[in-house]
C-alpha cells in the first residue's frame, strides 16, 4: 500500500508540473527569428532599389512604389561563366552597368574579411575574376566604373577594365605586422568601425590612402589548440599561436601618414597633414572635387576633431571645421559625414546633444539644422532641389526612434506614426524610403513609403511569426523608471512570467551591458539579452525568474552630460547605478530581494564584476562572460576615449579596476572566456582569476577553446547559454 501510495503521489507530482515550452535550442538558434531584409541597395534612377534573394543566388529588383519585384540583376543558374552556386554580397558601379560578386568570404576581424570577388557585366550576362593572383579585400569603383582597386596581402592593387583587366601594384612595402596600405590596423578597425582606408578623387586619376606603420606597436600572441569545429589540424601535435599588433592605453600606436598616388604618372607623394606625431585618422574622403580630399583627424586624447581639406598633388591641407570636447569625441562627426556638390553635412555635440550641422564645402558653417534636448540617431540625406533634411532621432522619448524631414525654415514634419524604434533607407532621389519599424511586443514591419511618410506597401509584415509567440507563454513586457539616492532618474524594462502572481515573490536575473554610449533599454523588438524579442527571458520566466535591466549613467540617448558623466573613472557610476537598480527591486513586493543575479558580456561583463564588488551586499549570484577586468589590458584608442592614458589618469585606473576591489566581491561568481578573444584578451580572465584566488574568494570558471569574443562555433552558445541559466538556477532559487 505504501509503495502505491509513493507512486501515486510523484504521478501526481509529474502532472502537476506545468508544460515548458521554450527550451534552449530556442534560445541559442533563435527558433522564433523575425524576418527582415538583407542589403538593400537603392538604385540610380530613384525608383528602384537591389536586394539578394533569400538563397543568396540571385539579386533582384524592385520598386520602391510598390514593393514588387521588377527583375533580376544577376541570377548564378544563367549567368554565363560561372562557377559557384550562390555568393556572398555584391558592389554595384557608378552606372550599375557592372556589378562585383563577392563569394568564399572569410573573415578577419570585425569588419575585414577577404573575399574571391568576380565581375559582372549586366549587358552581356557574363562573369570574370577580378584578379587571379589571391583573394581581395575591400574592392572599389572608380567614379567613371573603368577601375577597381583593392588590398591584397597589405599592399593596394590597380585593376583597369579598359586595359583588358590589367593589374598593377600601387603600394609595395606592405608587411604583415608591419606596414598596412589602404585598409586599417586592428585597432582602428575595432574601434573606428571601418575597413577601408582608401578612396579615388572625383575624376578617377587620383588615388588616396591612409599608410599604417605598425612596426613600433607591441604584439600580443593569442594560443592556439586543435580544438573541435572547426578542426586546427596545424595545432594537432603542438599548440601555436596567432600574434598581431594590439596597442594598449599608453603605448605605441601606428604612425598614420595619408597618401596621394596619381595613376598615370605613377608619383606616390605624402599630405603636409599637421598631424600630432601621436594623432589619428579615423576617415578620409574624396569629396566632388578632384582637387578636394578630406581627410579626418583626432589628437591622441579624442577631444579634437579636425577636417582639412588637402589638395592632392601639390599636398597642401587647409583646415575647414575643428570640433573640440572637454571629455571626448565620439565616432558620428567622422562615421556619418555626408558631402555634396557644394556643402557637406556633419553632427556635433556641441550644444550638449548630437546635432546636424550644415557647411559650405569651404568650411564656413552655414546653420545648426537641429536643436532640441535630444538627439538625431542618423542623417538620412539632403533633398537639395527643396532643401529639406531627413534624419531619425528620439525626440519625445529616448527610448524610441523616428524618422523626421526639417526644411530650410526649421519647420520639423514626423514622417514614421507607428511609436516605437523606426529606421529609414532612402532612394537616391528622396522621394522614397524603406522604413523598418518595432517596437518591444511587435516584430518588424518593412514598409516603402513616399517622402511624405505614406505607407505604400508592406515588404515583411512578420504576422505569422507574432501568431506563433502569441500560443506561447511569452513574457510581458513594460517599462519604468525610477529615482536614484542620487537622484539620477532611470529608464529600465521589466519582462515577467506570463502566469505572473502579484502575491508571490519571484527571483530576479539583471542583464546589462553599460558601456558608454549605449542603450539596452530601448522600445524595439530586439529587446533582451540575446534580443529577438525576449526568448532568453521567455525560457527565464517559464523557470520562474523575472528579467531587468536598467541603464545606468554612462549610456546613449540622454545627451552628452549623462553619457560623460563617468569620463576618467568608467566602471564606478555604473556599478553604482546596478546596485541602486537592485535596491528598488528589493523594494517591489513580488520580488525575492535576497535572490538578484546579475549578468553581462564584455562591457556587460565587465560591469558584472564591478557591480558585485561594489560594497553593497545585493546581489548572490552574476555571470561575466569576455570580460575587460583591468583597462590597462584593453586598448588604447577605445580606452583612453575615456580615461585618457594610465599615465595621464593613474588613479582613475585604479578605481575602474575590477582587480584592485576584489576584496569586496560578494556573491557567487562564474567566469566565462574565449581563449582566443583578440578583443578582451583571456588575460582579462586569468590575472582577475589570480587575484580572486590571492583574495581567497571562491568561484567558478569556464574557458571556450578558440572561441573569439563572440563565443560560437558547433555547439559552443548553446552550451554556454546552458550553463549561463543553470548557474542562476542552482544559486536563485
Amino acid at each position: 500500500m505504501k509503495r502505491i501510495t509513493v507512486f501515486a503521489f510523484l504521478l501526481c507530482c509529474l502532472f502537476s508540473v506545468k508544460a515548458q515550452m521554450f527550451t534552449m535550442n530556442d534560445v541559442a538558434n533563435i527558433t522564433y527569428r523575425a524576418e527582415g531584409i538583407r542589403g538593400i541597395k537603392p538604385c540610380l534612377d530613384g525608383e528602384t532599389y537591389t536586394q539578394m534573394s533569400s538563397d543568396y543566388k540571385r539579386i533582384v529588383k524592385f520598386s520602391f512604389k510598390t514593393g514588387k519585384e521588377v527583375g533580376t540583376v544577376f541570377d548564378v543558374t544563367t549567368a554565363r561563366d560561372c562557377n559557384f552556386r550562390s555568393f556572398d554580397d555584391y558592389i554595384m558601379s557608378p552606372d550599375e552597368s557592372l556589378i562585383l560578386i563577392q563569394t568564399e568570404t572569410k573573415s578577419i576581424y570585425r569588419h575585414s574579411f577577404t573575399a574571391v570577388y568576380y565581375i559582372y557585366n549586366v549587358r552581356n550576362n557574363k562573369l570574370e575574376p577580378l584578379s587571379e593572383g589571391g583573394p581581395q579585400q575591400v574592392p572599389l569603383f572608380s567614379p567613371d566604373g573603368t577601375q577597381i582597386a583593392f588590398v591584397r596581402d597589405n599592399n593596394i592593387w590597380l585593376v583597369k577594365l579598359l586595359f583588358g583587366n590589367a593589374e598593377s601594384q600601387v603600394t609595395k612595402d606592405g608587411k604583415f605586422n608591419e606596414v598596412i596600405n589602404g585598409i586599417p590596423d586592428w585597432v582602428y578597425e575595432e574601434e573606428f568601425g571601418f575597413n577601408r582606408a582608401f578612396d579615388f578623387s572625383a575624376d578617377s586619376q587620383m588615388i588616396a590612402y591612409i599608410r599604417f606603420d605598425e612596426s613600433q606597436v607591441p604584439m600580443y600572441s593569442i594560443p592556439m589548440y586543435k580544438g573541435l569545429a572547426p578542426e586546427l589540424d596545424a595545432y594537432k601535435t603542438y599548440p601555436g599561436f596567432y600574434s598581431y599588433k594590439y596597442p594598449v592605453p599608453g603605448v605605441n600606436n601606428s604612425k598614420v601618414t595619408v597618401h596621394t598616388f596619381d595613376i598615370k604618372s605613377k608619383v606616390d607623394r605624402i599630405l603636409d597633414l599637421p598631424l600630432d606625431a601621436d594623432g589619428y585618422i579615423p576617415r578620409i574622403k574624396f569629396t566632388d572635387d578632384a582637387d578636394k580630399l578630406a581627410v579626418m583627424t583626432l589628437n591622441r586624447q579624442q577631444n579634437r576633431y579636425d577636417i582639412y581639406f588637402a589638395n592632392p598633388r601639390s599636398t597642401l591641407c587647409k583646415l575647414a571645421v575643428r570640433d573640440e570636447d572637454k571629455c571626448y569625441i565620439k565616432e558620428a562627426p567622422y562615421a556619418d559625414i555626408q558631402f555634396y556638390p557644394t556643402h557637406f553635412v556633419m553632427m556635433s555635440e556641441r550644444d550638449g546633444y548630437n546635432h546636424l550641422y550644415l557647411y559650405t564645402i569651404a568650411g564656413n558653417l552655414v546653420r545648426q539644422i537641429t536643436n532640441g534636448p535630444w538627439e538625431v540617431k542618423s542623417f538620412l540625406g539632403w533633398d537639395q532641389t527643396k532643401n529639406e533634411f531627413y534624419y531619425t532621432s528620439n525626440e519625445g522619448n529616448p527610448l524610441r526612434t523616428a524618422v523626421w524631414k526639417i526644411d530650410a525654415k526649421g519647420k520639423k514634419t514626423k514622417l514614421s506614426t507607428a511609436e516605437g524604434t523606426n529606421n529609414a533607407i532612402f532612394s537616391k532621389n528622396m522621394k522614397y524610403y524603406i522604413n523598418t519599424f518595432s517596437n518591444a511586443t511587435t516584430p518588424p514591419i518593412i514598409t516603402t513609403n513616399d517622402n511624405t511618410g505614406k505607407v505604400l506597401a508592406t515588404l515583411v509584415d512578420n504576422k505569422a511569426l507574432k501568431a506563433k509567440l502569441a500560443q506561447l507563454p511569452m513574457p510581458t513586457k513594460e517599462f519604468f523608471k525610477f529615482t536614484t539616492s542620487q537622484g539620477t532618474e532611470l529608464n529600465g524594462w521589466m519582462m515577467k512570467p506570463a502566469d505572473f502572481n502579484p502575491s508571490k515573490k519571484y527571483p530576479v536575473v539583471m542583464h546589462q551591458y553599460s558601456g558608454p554610449g549605449s542603450q539596452q533599454v530601448l522600445d524595439q523588438w530586439g529587446i533582451g539579452a540575446q534580443g529577438n524579442g525576449g526568448i532568453f527571458e521567455a525560457y527565464m520566466a517559464e523557470r520562474g525568474f523575472i528579467s531587468v535591466c536598467v541603464d545606468g549613467r554612462g549610456t546613449g540617448g540622454r545627451g552628452a552630460d549623462f553619457e560623460k558623466c563617468t569620463y576618467m573613472s568608467i566602471g564606478v557610476k555604473e556599478a553604482q547605478d546596478q546596485v541602486e537598480a537592485a535596491k528598488y527591486l528589493q523594494g517591489l513586493p513580488y520580488i525575492d530581494g535576497n535572490n538578484i543575479g546579475i549578468w553581462g558580456w564584455s562591457y556587460g561583463g565587465y560591469n558584472t564584476l564591478m557591480s558585485m564588488s561594489e560594497g553593497t551586499p545585493v546581489f548572490k549570484a552574476g555571470v561575466a562572460i569576455a570580460a575587460p577586468t583591468d583597462w590597462r589590458f584593453y586598448d588604447s584608442v577605445y580606452t583612453e576615449r575615456f580615461m585618457r592614458t594610465p599615465q595621464e589618469n593613474i588613479g582613475g585606473y585604479d578605481a575602474s579596476s575590477c582587480i584592485t576591489r576584489v576584496n569586496k566581491l560578494h556573491g557567487k561568481l562564474l567566469l566565462v572566456h574565449g581563449s582566443a578573444d583578440d578583443n578582451v584578451h583571456y588575460r582579462n580572465h586569468t590575472e582577475y582569476a589570480e587575484a580572486l584566488v590571492q583574495a581567497d574568494k571562491q568561484f567558478d570558471m569556464h574557458i571556450y577553446t578558440n572561441r573569439d569574443h563572440g563565443i560560437r562555433g558547433g555547439n559552443t552558445r548553446r552550451h554556454l547559454m546552458t550553463k549561463v541559466t543553470e548557474y542562476f538556477i542552482q544559486n536563485l532559487k
